[in-house]
C-alpha cells in the first residue's frame, strides 16, 4: 500500500494494483467563498493543490464518503472522465449519477471490486442539530489479500461508530479527518486533537494519519496545533501529519 495526500480529504491510494482516488476537491485556490457562519473570512480552498489535476483525472475508481464541495467539488467533476467507477453511500448515487457519471455504485455493507473488499462505516458529521443539518456520512474499510487493512474515517467525529469500526475490523491504518472543523456556534463537526487520541487509544497497534487541516477556512486546529496537541502523549509517535502532496 501506498497513500499520497493531495490536500484537505483528497488521497491517492495505490492498493493491490489498483489507483484509488478519495473525495476529490479540485477547486482552485481562494476560487469559493468562505464557509458561512465561520469565525474567519478566508476564502476557500486556502491553498493550492500539490500537484496538476489532471494527475489524478484517471484513477480505477473513486471513493466518495459524501457530497459536501469540499469532498466532491464542480472542478473534479468537471475533469474526471464520466466512465470512472464510484463507490459511494446509499443515497449519493442518484445525484452523482445526475452529473454525468455511468459507473455509480452504493455501498449499503460491502462489496468486492477488482479483488479489494470496500466495507461501509457509519459516523457522525457533529453533534446536535448541526450535526443533523449535516446529513449522513460515511467511511470505508479497505480489505485484500497481502494489503494491510485500511479504514478511512471520513467526516466524522470520535463516536460510536468510530469505535465500532476500529473493533470489528482491527486496521492497520486509520485515516482520520481532523481540523476541529466548526461553525461560530455548536461542537466541532471533524475530529479535535482529542478525538484524535481516542482513536489512538482503541487502535493501539494502528498507524493513524491525520488530514483536513489548514485548507478550509472552518478547520481551526492546524497541523501544528494537532503536533502541539499530542507531543508528550503514548499516540505521537503514531500519528503522522502529512503535508499537500506527501506520499505514506
Amino acid at each position: 500500500m501506498k497513500l499520497q495526500f493531495i490536500r484537505h480529504a483528497t488521497l491517492w491510494l495505490e492498493y493491490k494494483g489498483k489507483q484509488i482516488l478519495i473525495d476529490p476537491m479540485f477547486s482552485e485556490k481562494e476560487i469559493n467563498p468562505p464557509i458561512p457562519n465561520s469565525p474567519n473570512g478566508y476564502r476557500n480552498p486556502m491553498v493550492s493543490l500539490p500537484v496538476h489535476p489532471d494527475e489524478l483525472s484517471e484513477p480505477d475508481f473513486i471513493l466518495l464518503s459524501h457530497l459536501h464541495m469540499d469532498h466532491w467539488d464542480s472542478a473534479a467533476i468537471s475533469l474526471l472522465p464520466k466512465s470512472t467507477p464510484i463507490l459511494c453511500q446509499p443515497g449519493d448515487d442518484p445525484m452523482i449519477a445526475a452529473s454525468g457519471f455511468q459507473r455509480v455504485e452504493a455501498v449499503y455493507s460491502s462489496v468486492t471490486y477488482e479483488g479489494i473488499t470496500v466495507h461501509l462505516t457509519g459516523g457522525q458529521h457533529g453533534t446536535g442539530d448541526i450535526g443533523r443539518a449535516m446529513g449522513q456520512v460515511s467511511g470505508f474499510i479497505l480489505q485484500a489479500d497481502g494489503e494491510p487493512t485500511l479504514y478511512i474515517a471520513g467526516d466524522t467525529i470520535y463516536c460510536e461508530e468510530v469505535a465500532d469500526a476500529m473493533t470489528t475490523y482491527r486496521p492497520d491504518f486509520v485515516v482520520v479527518n481532523a481540523g476541529g472543523a466548526r461553525f461560530n456556534v455548536g461542537d466541532s463537526i471533524t475530529m479535535t486533537p482529542e478525538h484524535v487520541k481516542s482513536v489512538c487509544a482503541d487502535a493501539p497497534n494502528a498507524i493513524v494519519i491525520a488530514v483536513h487541516m489548514d485548507t478550509i477556512n472552518h478547520c481551526l486546529v492546524s497541523r501544528e496545533n494537532l503536533r502541539s496537541a499530542l507531543a508528550g502523549t503514548p499516540c505521537v509517535d503514531r500519528v503522522l501529519i502529512p503535508e499537500d502532496g506527501q506520499w505514506c
